[in-house]
């Protein structure tokens, strides 16, 4: 089985589920670390659905990564927060929760991101949702790595 193929699939159901599956199966061992480039470079898609998924399982890896590719590779991953659509920026918001409690060391990065973010321009029905994901993150940030 090709999981990038899958990963990059348009049949978007079938993708999902591989994608929830690969995300367990981060959360349990180290398996998957190594293929962490291989989830950057799903954030190259033209397709909003590939970059998320490569976005949580980028950052899934975040409890493995000892060689700081996380660290190495943020600015390329938090330019998702700015992304069009806004499904795509709750989930990648969702996901940089492990990365905070794993990797505190990268909070004070991941705060500024969520400081320079617009929730009111994905418009009424959305921003409100936004802001409340970028409010609980930015408060998780806070209790890794307090503002001196």
């Amino acid at each position: 089985m090709d999981i990038f193929a899958i990963l990059q699939s348009k049949k978007n159901k079938e993708a999902y589920q591989l994608l929830l599956l690969l995300e367990k199966q981060s959360e349990e061992s180290a398996e998957l670390y190594p293929l962490f480039e291989d989830f950057l470079g799903l954030l190259g898609s033209e397709s909003a659905f590939v970059r998320v998924r490569g976005f949580r399982l980028a950052c899934a890896q975040a409890k493995w990564d000892t060689e700081n590719k996380l660290g190495t590779h943020l600015d390329r991953l938090l330019t998702m927060l700015d992304g069009e659509k806004p499904t795509a920026v709750r989930q990648c918001l969702a996901a940089l929760g492990p990365v905070v409690r794993t990797k505190p060391d990268l909070a004070v990065r991941i705060r500024s991101s969520l400081d320079s973010m617009e929730p009111s321009r994905y418009g009424s029905s959305m921003a409100p949702l936004i802001e409340k994901d970028r409010l609980e993150l930015k408060k998780l940030v806070e209790l890794s790595a307090p503002v001196n």
